[in-house]
């Protein structure tokens, strides 16, 4: 075994130094942005979940308005938002949750204008809709009022999430 064949000259103990260290700072910077960029989709969802909004014997057949608020986390800031529906019983006994989120540019519609009795209207711009919530043709309004998950449990009405039911 000759002392020549494990020599390292200047130049390659130089590169490989220095490409070692090279390589530690690229990791050192790229580490912290790849963990602020997979981190979010790695916690847990907490959409999904039931709010309780109100009691089942408050209810009538007139929409009424009920504000309730929902746990968010947006990346790693954690808020409760404000939300409102408009809730009601039908002629059959079911219950009716309505999101009062025009259709048409996001608006909040009011229940029974004077100007619209026992409609639903978007002051924005004139969308209408009917009690149940579906939009009147001829109104702004692409489609009908959105509706939230519900469940009833020991005589309480809880809501999750509202999404569209489409048809006009």
């Amino acid at each position: 075994m000759s002392n020549n064949e494990h020599d390292v000259t200047r130049r390659q103990f130089l590169n490989y130094t220095l490409t070692g260290v090279g390589g530690f700072m690229a990791a050192g910077m790229l580490m912290p942005m790849l963990r602020f960029a997979v981190d979010p989709l790695l916690q847990n969802k907490t959409s999904g979940k039931m709010v309780a909004v109100t009691n089942v014997s408050q209810l009538t057949n007139e929409p009424q308005r009920f504000t309730f608020k929902v746990k968010k986390v947006d990346g790693w800031h954690t808020f409760e938002e404000q939300k409102i529906a408009y809730i009601y019983k039908k002629e059959n006994g079911e219950i009716l949750a309505l999101s009062p989120i025009c259709t048409h540019l996001g608006c909040t519609v009011s229940w029974n204008d004077p100007a619209f009795p026992n409609e639903f209207h978007c002051p924005c711009h004139g969308g209408r809709y009917t009690k149940s919530g579906i939009n009147i043709p001829g109104t702004p309004p692409p489609e009908p009022l959105h509706v939230y998950d519900q469940k009833v449990k020991g005589g309480t009405v809880y809501l999750g999430e509202d999404h569209p039911r489409g048809g006009s």
